[in-house]
């Protein structure tokens, strides 16, 4: 599995974009929703500067569902990725928000 280890945020219109573009590709709204996702972590993955996928369907087929999710919950919160599998399961990131703030 490629290593990411810096998420670029997409401009609002490229998102649209991308979403038009994964309407056109596919009429099922899961795969529809899988194209998508796998474009905007292409555009958005990167590793040493660099992108880390050259498309989307490197991304499906390199990345699990569940590492997808992942990497678009952190795009999505503007934060930083981690090693895949690295984040506790158990580990609540709203408590500790909570008790690094007070």
């Amino acid at each position: 599995m490629r290593e990411v280890d810096e998420l670029r945020a997409l401009t609002a219109g490229r998102l649209l974009a991308i979403w038009r573009e994964s309407r056109e590709r596919a009429e099922d709204p899961l795969e529809r929703t899988l194209l998508c996702n796998a474009e905007v972590l292409a555009e958005s993955c990167f590793f040493r500067g660099e992108r880390a996928f050259p498309d989307g369907a490197a991304v499906l087929a390199e990345l699990t569902g569940r590492r997808i999710e992942e990497l678009l919950r952190t795009l999505a919160a503007g934060g930083q990725p981690h090693a895949a599998g690295a984040e506790n399961p158990a580990f609540d990131r709203a408590r500790f928000e909570m008790l690094r703030e007070g």
